[in-house]
């Protein structure tokens, strides 16, 4: 995903790519507040140092800025992830502290998967789903990785069915909370059994 042509990007000095990346910074706290559709260039201006012409200057698209942003979401969520399955040595009890932080994330910060929702529909309305596709793909290498490392049949497979399973979770658990143990159960039947 490029955010300025090739030539130019690579003239930028180090000054100026830390403003593209307070631009982005800004963007990720206002996709995260106010969704994908409250994430003008003003709106960005307004929550970071920088102007809108300056936005508009370092992005010479809004959908590349919003791109990027939400790939800095996922990748800071995936460390976050990363970071609680590193606390466990035993393998089940690192999937289910991962699974249980995945959910809580979204539970706590429930702005951030409408906008994670809001971004899929938007770029797959926009027959753009190659940033979307990045990201999803991510998620279901870490899930691959820890089901694999607990030695379930074909971790690939089961990765895709839990994620799919993940994602309706996340929304139904904004219209029928349901503790962690419950969610666990179905998992178990879901990945496990």
């Amino acid at each position: 995903m490029a955010v300025l042509p090739p030539g130019r990007r690579n003239r930028l000095s180090p000054n100026q790519l830390a403003k593209q990346e307070q631009i982005v910074d800004a963007a990720r706290r206002v996709l995260v507040r106010d969704g994908l559709a409250g994430c003008t260039a003003r709106a960005i201006a307004a929550e970071g140092p920088l102007t809108k012409s300056a936005i508009h200057y370092y992005f010479s698209d809004i959908d590349l800025l919003i791109d990027r942003a939400m790939a800095a979401l996922v990748t800071d969520f995936l460390a976050g992830l990363r970071l609680v399955a590193d606390k466990y040595d035993d393998p089940r009890e690192r999937l289910w502290a991962v699974l249980e932080s995945y959910l809580g994330t979204f539970a706590e910060h429930p702005n951030a998967a409408f906008a994670w929702f809001e971004y899929w529909v938007a770029v797959g309305r926009a027959d753009n789903v190659q940033a979307a596709e990045v990201t999803l793909r991510s998620v279901i290498e870490l899930l691959t990785d820890l089901l694999d490392d607990v030695g379930i049949d074909d971790p690939r497979a089961r990765a895709r069915a839990l994620q799919s399973y993940l994602l309706g979770a996340v929304v139904q658990q904004h219209v029928r909370r349901r503790p962690f143990a419950v969610l666990r159960e179905e998992i178990e039947l879901l990945c496990l059994a």
